[in-house]
């Protein structure tokens, strides 16, 4: 200590350099939080090329652009908040721009009340109101494909609540248009409610030590609009087997290739990390049960069943079911910073109009997939599936290989439990 010397000029330039930077940190502050006259803007980049066509898949034989998306975000005031979201994609040469996102929510109800107005993701299930960017695969799950055309995203409104408990627990109701849910209207001549559909959710989960955590969910959509009639009947089944393309472009525009008038949605999720440092290591494991039943009008039903008693048509007989039904497992590993791995089987249990009577259609599904991150921000993702089905009107591959790319421009916020 004795021989420690105090500069009044080092002094003083310590004590300069505090002051700006104590007066620079309002100003960076300012800057990095979005408002209207500094919203944050973010780009996903995907790309892909795939070896195959895929039955109901989102993407298709060769080179294409996957969800490239482009979003602005930002605190309106301190009451509300907004989003916009536009998506690209390309499809048999085509582009197509489509908005995704554009609501506006609120930021300072009491009681953990939250509206949302506008377009927006609905919150059924586990996957679909994340975006399809920051899936682990590079597809959606059959359930998801065939249920809700991909993700169900729509014109509407929601009202969620968060309970004050220890344990996580979440609550909420929307109302939607309901425009991609509809069934099928070969001749436009069908009187649609132009307010379709209406969904409730709950969600609860909890830590377990420091490692672990869980989440589990059950969802209700009930659309008003999705009985099939019985004079679509015919010109719907044909339209199904006349071309395997048709399913696909169905899909592409984010229709439901089936539609009915409840779906019942339940999902889990468990997820660990060593220490529960999540950077270095994680595993994620998933599963989500769907049901959509009355999908037929009562007299389509009757006569259906009457057929079946009387063992007058081989095929309605077997398949009896008036409703459809899908699920899936997930198991996603990430082993280093770097690198990922992911396990993924699901079925679908679907039933399609034809003539008189019903056939039954199933396919399964595996998918293989192996992911490399150089940072946050981008990812670069290989993957082999594998479909086998049994009544789908098609002549594609069994197996597929995808290699696709997910790069992320600007602020990206986290994503979702």
């Amino acid at each position: 200590m004795k021989n420690m010397k105090f500069s009044p000029t080092r002094l003083s330039a310590k004590v300069s350099a505090a002051l700006a930077m104590s007066a620079l940190i309002p100003v960076l502050a300012q800057a990095q939080t979005p408002t209207l006259s500094n919203p944050t803007v973010s780009a996903i980049l995907d790309g892909y090329y795939q070896s195959e066509n895929r039955l109901m898949a989102e993407r298709t034989e060769g080179f294409g652009l996957g969800e490239t998306e482009l979003a602005f975000s930002a605190s309106i005031d301190d009451m509300f908040y907004g989003k916009l979201t536009t998506v690209f994609e390309t499809h048999d040469g085509e582009s197509e721009v489509n908005i995704e996102e554009a609501f506006i929510q609120t930021m300072a109800l009491p009681n953990g009340f939250t509206v949302r107005a506008g377009r927006f993701l609905s919150d059924i299930g586990y996957l679909n109101n994340q975006h399809l960017h920051s899936d682990s695969f590079t597809s959606r799950p059959s359930a998801y494909r065939a249920f809700l055309g991909g993700h169900y995203f729509d014109d509407g409104l929601r009202v969620s609540y968060i309970a004050p408990t220890d344990l996580y627990w979440t609550m909420g109701a929307e109302v939607f248009s309901g425009d991609s849910l509809r069934a099928a209207d070969e001749h436009g001549e069908r009187k649609f409610d132009r307010t379709g559909v209406y969904t409730a959710f709950t969600k609860f989960g909890g830590d377990i030590g420091v490692e672990s955590s869980w989440q589990l969910g059950f969802s209700y959509l009930r659309n008003e609009n999705g009985l099939l009639t019985p004079e679509e009947h015919d010109e719907h089944g044909e339209g199904d087997h006349e071309d395997e393309h048709a399913e696909d472009e169905h899909g592409h525009s984010h229709s439901a290739s089936y539609t009915g008038k409840n779906t019942y949605v339940a999902d889990f999720v468990f997820k660990w990390a060593p220490n529960g440092n999540y950077k270095y290591q994680h595993l994620t494991l998933s599963a989500e049960y769907f049901r959509v039943s009355d999908f037929m009008v009562p007299e389509l039903h009757d006569e259906h069943e009457e057929e079946d008693h009387h063992d007058e048509d081989e095929h309605a007989e077997g398949n009896s079911k008036d409703y459809h039904q899908a699920w899936y497992v997930s198991g996603v590993y990430q082993f280093s910073p770097n690198w990922s791995a992911g396990l993924r089987y699901g079925e679908l249990d679907s039933q399609l109009q034809h003539e008189e009577h019903f056939d039954a259609q199933e396919l399964k599904e595996t998918e293989l997939s192996i992911a490399w991150h150089n940072s946050h921000f981008s990812t670069v993702r290989l993957e082999f599936s594998h479909q086998s089905n049994v009544g789908f009107d098609n002549d594609l591959s069994d197996n597929a290989i995808t290699l696709q790319y997910v790069m992320a421009l600007g602020a990206h916020g986290a994503h979702q439990f």
